[in-house]
């Protein structure tokens, strides 16, 4: 045992990031720009699949400062506002992003996850960070100096120990961290699953509006239709754990076409459309962890807590805890004095974006809230505000929200004059959260 031990390869590092998705992506060159040394493991090798293909303007700002911007580009699909599409309603609701209150962040794109991450990954390296694909990280100890010892394995076998002043865990769904704490928990405020494939010949809506993503409602739940480049669209299905439990003994495929026909309106939208890969589906889709960050550790985007998709946040939430990240370590390791007051802030501004958002989120299958959304109007400039929310403009100095307040008030109002409505709505939300048993199969 001793003899395997010493085979073991040991390096140092000042900051280990676990994962090469966005947040990881972000937080690690503006780390090595800062004079840090850097080192991220990623388990998989770029190009791979990812879902997430919807970002939102906030993102655009993110892109030029790291220098990706003309990259992006290149590879996006121009996304210039939001679809809905309710059964309720005879004619769907559009929200244009150059209607929101700060005017110049008009669009974002649609990518192609592989693509993306990519650009992401092969910028860090360029920007001085040592990073290692097909490197899984397996094993952490948070040693009595203040310093961290992660154990990693190359997919050749080989394995290696890195030692680090800082760790951050940008592993995803993997939640690295919260899994070893045993910190994660279902988000008891919501509870989905997701069903998803891409699609070449889908119909798309004529002109610029062709990049739009269209949310479109039905009884279980609601689907995306994310347009991206080369013909490819992304169509998910985000469904409650009781309704996959129907699933019985037909396939993932089969599954997501049965759903796709109960929502007639998308049905169209696909009635040519020819599904170009396999069908996979994610469980769990919504949780949290009771923090996300220690003395020497922080926990960043998806593997600190994820919420529903329906607003395209995830991306902006990963790359914007990867700023506000790199502020707080850099402070941690250069002035340790201010530490304790760095990691506050960061974890105030890390449990805002979600914060926001999940207010929306729970409440958007309500039908009082879709009529909102089905027929808004701009009383108080409430549409500007929703509008720069949903372009996930919420962490700079744009004054949305006096009038983010008065839009919560008025849908609380609307309630209130509709009280059998409401109640129905509570009911039925109560009845679509509801934990299920776990022997739902997510495989074909």
């Amino acid at each position: 045992m001793e003899q395997q031990a010493n085979r073991i390869e040991r390096r140092q590092c000042d900051v280990l990031v676990i994962g090469g998705g966005p947040a990881g992506c972000t937080v690690a060159p503006l780390l090595a720009e800062q004079g840090h040394r850097v080192v991220m493991l990623e388990k998989a090798r770029h190009p791979r699949f990812h879902i997430g293909e919807s970002l939102l303007p906030a993102n655009l700002p993110l892109f030029e400062r790291m220098g990706i911007a003309d990259e992006v580009k290149a590879i996006g699909m121009l996304k210039p506002g939001a679809e809905f599409v309710s059964p309720h309603h005879d004619a769907s609701s559009v929200f244009h992003f150059a209607e929101a209150w700060d005017k110049t962040m008009p669009f974002a794109y649609q990518v192609r996850r592989d693509e993306f991450d990519t650009i992401l990954i092969r910028n860090a390296a360029r920007q001085g960070v040592e990073v290692h694909e097909g490197c899984k990280a397996r094993g952490v100890d948070f040693l009595p100096d203040r310093t961290v010892l992660v154990r990693a394995r190359h997919d050749d076998g080989s394995e290696i120990e890195w030692h680090a002043r800082f760790l951050v865990d940008a592993s995803g769904r993997d939640t690295f961290l919260a899994n070893r704490f045993q910190i994660k928990h279902r988000n008891p405020r919501h509870n989905s699953s997701a069903i998803y494939g891409h699609f070449a010949g889908a119909k798309r809506n004529p002109g610029q509006a062709a990049g739009n993503i269209t949310i479109f409602w039905f009884e279980h739940g609601w689907f995306w239709f994310i347009p991206m480049r080369d013909d490819v669209t992304s169509i998910g299905m985000v469904t409650w754990p009781y309704y996959m439990k129907t699933k019985g003994e037909r396939s993932l495929e089969q599954f997501l076409r049965d759903g796709i026909a109960q929502c007639p309106k998308l049905a169209e939208r696909l009635g040519e459309a020819k599904l170009i890969n396999e069908v996979e589906a994610t469980g769990n889709f919504s949780y949290v962890s009771e923090r996300n960050h220690g003395d020497n550790y922080v926990m960043l985007g998806d593997a600190y807590a994820f919420i529903d998709p329906v607003f395209s946040s995830g991306v902006l939430l990963a790359m914007n805890s990867g700023v506000i990240a790199a502020e707080a370590i850099d402070t941690c390791l250069k002035t340790p004095a201010k530490a304790t007051a760095a990691l506050k802030k960061f974890d105030a501004l890390m449990k805002h974006g979600p914060k926001e958002f999940s207010w929306f989120i729970y409440r958007v299958t309500n039908p009082i809230m879709r009529d909102f959304f089905m027929g808004p109007r701009n009383l108080f400039r409430t549409k500007e505000a929703v509008l720069s929310m949903l372009a996930g403009d919420i962490f700079g100095k744009t004054p949305i929200w006096s009038s983010i307040r008065a839009f919560k008030m008025l849908y609380y109002i609307a309630n209130i004059l509709q009280p059998r409505r409401a109640y129905l709505g509570w009911k039925r939300r109560r009845f679509n959260i509801r934990k299920v048993d776990d022997d739902v199969v997510y495989n074909a």
